[in-house]
């Protein structure tokens, strides 16, 4: 979550820097040492900077266009709707807490509670864990509570996971304590980043292709897959044109529609090589993870 208001004192900490790189930045690092995905982060005044900061990360921005009349909950929503039937589980945190580790994210997912939340020497924290079963009901909630008050509909007692790790309590405000914790946070999110393409004589096909393809999958447009990967318009049909041309065949087919206009979807073979990146892509970077652990 880091849909900040524009006169919120608070609205410019995704871009605040912990260390070298941005909170925002250091979240998704966190997630992606535990191989979530997808990462969609709900974006509001810092929308562009955000965009920006996370370009090359395989994230997906989900603006909250209200973001100055609405609350957290509000973004949350966004974000849930989203991931709706997407995932086993999901994992809610606001951008302001960032220094959880790794191990943390690891213990949680493994505990298979439908609602958990870690706490450190008695205090809860975050970020908060849901079984994606409870999204339609948490989705259903109009009441003034925010997301505890939608935990509480749920008629389910949430589990408290006691962790040995302070970064689970220490929000932007207590920036000296963040630095603190510093060292050993860069420790847990140490790894190797890989990034993968495919090539003939130049690069047609890598993890924003990638990411394009799957929201076109989802949402039958390439307008609406570009804006929530920050890609224009030209640029996309120039990536996808130049896919297409490499791989001989197409990859995506334009319906032409009525006054909503037309929609887009994956072909069969679009959408077998897509298939066959995603194992590919999964098969290397496990390779490199392990291989990084025995060497390091």
């Amino acid at each position: 979550m880091a849909a900040g208001k524009t006169s919120d004192r608070d609205q410019r900490q995704p871009l605040w820097k912990i260390g070298s790189i941005t909170a925002v930045k250091r979240i998704v690092l966190t997630f992606q040492q535990v191989e979530i995905s997808p990462i969609v982060v709900i974006t509001g005044s810092e929308t562009g900077e955000i965009e920006h900061d996370l370009a090359d990360y395989g994230v997906i921005f989900l603006p909250n266009i209200q973001y100055e009349n609405s609350q957290m909950f509000d973004s949350a929503k966004i974000g849930l709707r989203f991931l709706q039937h997407k995932c086993d589980q999901v994992l809610f945190n606001p951008v302001n807490i960032p220094m959880f580790t790794p191990e943390t994210l690891r213990k949680m997912m493994e505990c298979r509670a439908k609602v958990i939340s870690p706490s450190y020497q008695g205090k809860g924290g975050h970020p908060l864990l849901l079984a994606s079963e409870l999204i339609p009901k948490i989705l259903e909630y109009n009441g003034s509570l925010g997301m505890r008050g939608a935990i509480r509909s749920l008629g389910i007692e949430r589990e408290w996971m006691d962790i040995d790790d302070e970064g689970v309590l220490r929000d932007m405000d207590d920036i000296d304590r963040l630095d603190l914790l510093l060292k050993k946070h860069n420790q847990h999110i140490l790894h190797p980043f890989v990034r993968i393409s495919i090539e003939k004589e130049f690069l047609f096909f890598d993890s924003r292709t990638k990411l394009l393809l799957l929201l076109i999958q989802e949402t039958n447009s390439v307008r609406s897959a570009c804006r929530h990967i920050a890609l224009s318009y030209s640029k996309a049909w120039n990536m996808l044109n130049g896919l297409e041309q490499e791989l001989g065949y197409a990859v995506v087919e334009r319906k032409h529609g009525g006054s909503k206009g037309g929609k887009t979807y994956l072909t069969k073979e679009g959408l077998e090589f897509l298939e066959k990146y995603q194992q590919f892509e999964l098969k290397v970077r496990q390779y490199a993870k392990d291989e990084f652990n025995k060497l390091f």
